[in-house]
This record gives structure tokens, sequence and C-alpha cells, in this order.
């Protein structure tokens, strides 16, 4: 059995089915795996039944009623109350603490590939978490009643998109964690994610990023398959900076646009050094072996695979754009390719 096994779920139905289905499938991997996280215990001891949290939800239930409705069927499913699992996806959404240096470790690593020629525009994606939720993501794939078809890797419990997905119009997102010191009360970048699962377009995304009263942020990786345009989105709580894909680039997370320069962040040394290895490999040509031949780099390391770093690679994923549709394929190690693929025709 391999090591890191992603499960295949599917779900249909309104919101809360959805979300309960969910739920059920990442039940055990969510009380065994997250809730042992030192992330998840910080949360809980600082923030349960706070004021903030209060907050945090009155504004995700003004914003986005239905994807908190999605969260009311996954804490159903997994057999929690609601705060629990509102609390697990707002993790990043609260103001810094000592408890939360498990929150700046995490991080992931992007590429944004433009389509040259007839080619598609690719996006590649290793997505870092805790170690403990090695071989308990899911990926997940959706028919809604309301809004679009879409498809994402899920951490145990999470509302997906903060991760990496795809949507019927072709829309494509990656998800780099970031750390900036602008956090307010607002609607969780969680369900920021989300709503972007059911944008129409790339414009139409960055619009919702472009909202002024988010929580906190990410750093989206944004395709557009119609288009075949990619964007580089950084959005911490306070603005909005968008870079339209030229040429091949790598983010890893932490801010790099100079709009962001007098904004204080948390760089971790992985994330620099990461940065750094993979704008260096692709000057240096490695994209002709393909995205794996950055992504997959452990000498930085780029694809962590061991006990003595800051987080696991859980998975990594390549999305190729054409017009017409989105084909993909999703890693669990250098040594499990194409665990999972398809394609995705565009509507």
């Amino acid at each position: 059995m391999s090591r890191n096994p992603i499960s295949r779920v599917r779900a249909k139905g309104d919101a809360f089915l959805i979300g309960f289905a969910l739920g059920q499938a990442s039940a055990s991997s969510f009380r065994e795996r997250a809730m042992r996280t030192e992330q998840f215990r910080a949360l809980d001891a600082r923030w349960r039944g706070s004021d903030y949290l209060n907050t945090l939800e009155s504004a995700a239930r003004a914003a986005y009623p239905r994807f908190v409705r999605e969260i009311e069927g996954i804490a159903a499913g997994l057999g929690q109350d609601f705060e629990t699992v509102f609390l697990w996806n707002c993790r990043g959404d609260f103001p810094e603490d000592p408890g939360m240096k498990a929150a700046a470790a995490t991080g992931c690593t992007s590429l944004l590939i433009p389509a040259v020629g007839d080619g598609p525009a690719v996006i590649a994606h290793n997505e870092d978490d805790a170690a403990e939720l090695l071989g308990a993501c899911l990926w997940v794939e959706v028919e809604a009643d309301e809004g679009r078809v879409w498809s994402s890797f899920m951490d145990p419990g999470m509302l997906p998109g903060h991760t990496f997905g795809l949507n019927e119009a072709g829309l494509v997102q990656t998800i780099n964690n970031i750390t900036p010191n602008d956090l307010q009360p607002g609607v969780p970048r969680q369900i920021i994610c989300r709503a972007i699962l059911d944008a129409g377009g790339l414009d139409e995304a960055v619009e919702i990023l472009k909202r002024t009263d988010r929580a906190s942020g990410f750093h989206h990786n944004l395709g557009e398959a119609k288009s075949r345009r990619l964007a580089s989105v950084e959005a911490p709580a306070s603005s909005c900076a968008v870079r339209e894909a030229a040429s091949p680039r790598a983010h890893a997370n932490h801010l790099l646009c100079r709009e962001f320069d007098g904004l204080g962040q948390t760089i971790s040394r992985s994330s620099r050094d990461r940065q750094e290895a993979a704008d260096r490999m692709i000057a240096e040509g490695a994209l002709a072996g393909g995205a794996e031949a950055v992504l997959f780099d452990e000498t930085t390391p780029i694809y962590k695979n061991r006990q003595d770093q800051d987080s696991w690679t859980l998975a990594t994923s390549v999305f190729a754009l054409f017009p017409d549709r989105v084909e993909w394929r999703v890693h669990a190690a250098p040594d499990a390719r194409d665990t999972l693929s398809g394609r995705m025709r565009v509507v």
C-alpha cells in the first residue's frame, strides 16, 4: 500500500449534503491526524469561544452563506461541533501569537509556465503542510445543485479550495501560504478560496481577491483555460497585487511584489531557499524536463520528504490548460507519479 494514499471522493447535492459527504470521507483522518497537529492545539487553546472567532463567523455568513453551509455539512459528517470545524478552517486568520509558529512554517511552491505556440499553459504545485496529514488527504469531485462543477485536493476537515483545484469554467487555482502582519476581522481566507472555485474566469476571481473585507490572505496562482492566461496574485488582507505571467515564474510562500515592501511579514528560511532555488533552476532551463524537474528537487529541498523539515509535501499537481479543457495529474511522490489524473472540459 502506498505511504501516501489519496482517496478520490465524489459528492453532489446542496451545500450541506456536499459538505456532509466530504466530512464523512475525512472523519477518521480529522480525529486521528488534524486534531493532533500543533496548529490545531494552539488554535483550540487560544481562540475557541473568542469574540474574534465570532466576528470571523459573522463576516463569513454575511458574505458567503452557502460556503458556511458547506462547513456545517462537513462538521456533521465529521461528527464534530460546528465551532471546532470552523475554528480549524480559520487557521491563518488570527493575529499572530506564540502558539502559531506552525502556521508560519508551512508553505508551498508553485510554477506558472505560459503557453508556447499552440501548447498548453501550465500551473504546477507542491502542496506542503504538517507531516501528520501525509496520507490523510482527498481528491474531491463535486457537482453542486447551485454553482459550478469543481474538483480540489482537500485536507481533512477543511473547506476545499486552499490547496489546488479547478472548475468547469476552466479556472485553475493553487495556493501558497503567506504570513504578513496585516490581519483584521473579516471574511476568512478559506471562504475566499472556496468562492474562487465558483468563479467564471480569471477576472472574476481577481475581483474576489480585491475585496477589502478579507481577514487575511494567500498567494493565489490562477489560470484560465479559454485564454490560457496565467496570473500570480499576492493578496494579503490589506491589498492585492496581480502579475500576469509572460514568462515562466515560481512562487514560494512569501510576498515578492514591491507594493508590499513596507508590509511586515514572516519569511521562513525554507521559503526563501525554495524561491531562490526555483528561480535559479528556471533560469538554467530546468523546465525543459517538465515542471517536476523543479518541484521534485530534494537538494534545496523544494520537495519535502524528511521528518527533520518544517513541513511535508503532501502531493504535487500539474495542470495543462488548453482552450477547451484542463488536463490534470496528481503525484503522491516522485516514485508514485500520476496517482490520479483526469480532464475537465470547459463549459
